[in-house]
């Protein structure tokens, strides 16, 4: 699935992902590719992006953290946006 992960001035991930794990309002979630359409706001945490198998295969990290503080995200058919 696409994740994009953004800050008003700053794009801080934008590329295909496994899951994508966030603090939401009601707790710990996973989303996954083709998860129901979502908006939820989120808690102070981290947010663990697990990168798609082909971006491992490559040599690089199986994941990426993104410490946040507040923030919304949005899960569509195409993929997540977390807007920090």
């Amino acid at each position: 699935m696409h994740v994009v992960i953004a800050k008003v001035n700053e794009v801080l991930y934008d590329g295909e992902a496994d899951s994508l794990t966030v603090l939401g309002a009601a707790g710990e979630m996973t989303i996954l590719g083709h998860h129901e359409p979502l908006i939820t706001t989120l808690k102070p945490g981290t947010i663990t992006v697990r990168l798609a198998h082909r971006a491992t295969a490559e040599g690089g990290a199986s994941e990426q953290t993104f410490a946040v503080q507040s923030g919304v995200l949005e899960v569509r058919s195409e993929g997540a946006t977390v807007l920090l």
